[in-house]
């Protein structure tokens, strides 16, 4: 068995210095993808018609177009149609891309969280003389992040590792110096492996402050 330990030593440290572009590509994603998420889900819970289709319509357009043909059509299509968009670097491209799909994922995910919260609520808050925008930010959206956060944290989970498709737009990030590595030297298993065990390291460690937040997030509704 022609394995090497000591070269997955070597080359760690070395792919792990595009450990920031990963993040740097993921947390704006998806803090993006959060507000036109919020944006969204409000939206589809207005029932005001036409607008409430339109953002049917767009929830299922992102979410039914792969990820991959979307940065596509953003980093190479958008530049004929609209010239201007010629100087757009890869990265911008990529973070645009990735906040519309996880936007229209989390718009669901937002909404069910929402519905989850007793429609009573806002019927008592009304009735107490308090504003629409007041109960949202004091009451309803203070419970729906709660009950929304384990599928919020998961879909962050999956983003941080679809970042590595944004070396098709030729961004070097985690995969894309593995791939160079690996193509370098022609230890695919090691190098890949490595790879993957930067990935599992940093969805392990997104679990553990998600595990906490959920506790802060829930303390208040404890009193």
């Amino acid at each position: 068995m022609n394995f090497d330990l000591q070269y997955m030593l070597e080359i760690s440290l070395q792919i792990a210095k595009f450990i920031p572009i990963t993040l740097v590509l993921a947390i704006i994603s998806m803090a993006l993808a959060i507000i036109i998420g919020l944006v969204v889900a409000l939206i589809r819970n207005s029932n005001i018609f036409g607008i409430t289709q339109l953002a049917g319509l767009y929830i299922s357009l992102f979410r039914g177009m792969p990820t991959l043909v979307q940065l596509f059509i953003i980093y190479y299509g958008l530049p004929q149609l609209f010239p201007s968009l010629s100087t757009m670097e890869a990265i911008t491209a990529a973070i645009i891309g990735f906040s519309l799909k996880e936007s229209s994922y989390l718009a669901e995910i937002f909404r069910a969280g929402l519905n989850s919260v007793d429609k009573g609520q806002m019927e008592a808050g009304l009735a107490t003389g308090m504003k629409r925008v007041q109960i949202y930010s004091r009451i309803i959206l203070p419970q729906a992040a709660l009950n929304a956060l384990p599928a919020t944290g998961n879909t962050f989970i999956s983003l941080i590792k679809e970042t590595s498709l944004a070396f098709t737009l030729g961004i070097t990030e985690l995969f894309a110096e593995g791939k160079i590595i690996a193509s370098a030297n022609m230890r695919f298993f090691e190098t890949y492996l490595v790879v993957g065990l930067i990935y599992w390291l940093l969805v392990i460690l997104y679990s553990w402050i998600q595990k906490y937040l959920e506790i802060w997030l829930s303390k208040p509704l404890r009193r």
